[in-house]
C-alpha cells in the first residue's frame, strides 16, 4: 500500500479501535478516557508513514532512536516527538534539538546533562525517568532499588530542583513481556506508586505515567497511564529489516 490516502484511511481505522479499547479500558477503571493519549510509535516505518499516520490525525509520534527519528521530523513538523528509546550520552545534544519530549531518562547525570544542553540551545525541554520495572536483560532505565533509593535520600528531588531548563513531567516504564493480566497490572501499579512517592517527597507535579503498548494497554490504562505508547496496533507488523 504506497497510496498516502489509503494508508491514512487504514491507519485512522486501527486508530479508531484503539480509542474503543481506552475508552473501555478507561470506562471500567472509571477514569476519563481523554486523559490517556496515544504515542504512536513509527520504529521501522518510513516518513511516507508518519505523513499518512499525521494526516489520518494522529499528533504524538515517539521514536527509538535520535537518528531514524531526524530523517522523520519533517513528514510531521507540527507533530509532539518523543524519544522513547535508550539514550546515549553522545547523543544527548542530538536528542535535545530534535525532540520536545525524552521519555526514557535514566540517571540524574543525563538529566543534568540535557538540562544544561537545553540551556545552551536556549529551548525548552519535558522529560521522564525510565524505570526498569522487571529487571529484564536488555531493558533500560532506573533500577528499581536505585531509584526508590533516590526517592528516600532525596537524590532525584534534589536532581529535579537544579534544573532550568528542562522539566520532569512523569515516569515511563514497559511492563513484562506476558500474557499473565494480573504481572502486567502489578508492574503498572509499581510504577504508578514510584511516581506518586517521588511527588509526595517534593518533586512537584508529576501528571504523566507513559505505560502500556499494544499488548497490554488495557492493564496501563486501568493502572493509570496518561501515555500509550503504540505502533502495531495503528501501523501492523513492523517491516522486517534487511
Amino acid at each position: 500500500m504506497t497510496d498516502i490516502h489509503a494508508m491514512a484511511a487504514a491507519i485512522a481505522e486501527r486508530s479508531t479501535q484503539v480509542q474503543s479499547r481506552i475508552v473501555q479500558a478507561a470506562g471500567a477503571a472509571g477514569r476519563d478516557a481523554a486523559a490517556v493519549r496515544v504515542v504512536a510509535v513509527t520504529k521501522g516505518f518510513g516518513p511516507d508513514v508518519v505523513a499518512a499516520a499525521r494526516r489520518a490525525g494522529l499528533d504524538r509520534f515517539g521514536e527509538n532512536r535520535v537518528q531514524e527519528g531526524e530523517a522523520k521530523l519533517a513528514a510531521a513538523p507540527d507533530a509532539q516527538w518523543h524519544l522513547i528509546g535508550h539514550l546515549q550520552s553522545n547523543k544527548a545534544r542530538r536528542a535535545v534539538a530534535a525532540f520536545a519530549a525524552i521519555d526514557a531518562v535514566d540517571s540524574t547525570e543525563l538529566l543534568a546533562r540535557l538540562d544544561t544542553i537545553a540551556a545552551e540551545l536556549d529551548v525548552a525541554r519535558q522529560v521522564l525517568f525510565q524505570v526498569n520495572l522487571t529487571g529484564a536483560e536488555g531493558q533500560h532505565g532506573f533500577d528499581l532499588a536505585t531509584f526508590e533509593a533516590g526517592i528516600a535520600n532525596g537524590e532525584l528531588v534534589a536532581a529535579i530542583d537544579a534544573l532550568q531548563r528542562v522539566r520532569v513531567v512523569g515516569l515511563m516504564g514497559i511492563g513484562p513481556l506476558t500474557s499473565n493480566v494480573r504481572a502486567s497490572h502489578a508492574a503498572f501499579a509499581r510504577l504508578r506508586e514510584l511516581r506518586d512517592r517521588l511527588q509526595d517527597a517534593g518533586a512537584g507535579p508529576l501528571l504523566e505515567l507513559s505505560m502500556g503498548m499494544s499488548g497490554d494497554l488495557e492493564a496501563a490504562v486501568a493502572e493509570g497511564a496518561t501515555l500509550v505508547r503504540l505502533g502495531t496496533a495503528l501501523f501492523g507488523d513492523r517491516p522486517v529489516e534487511g
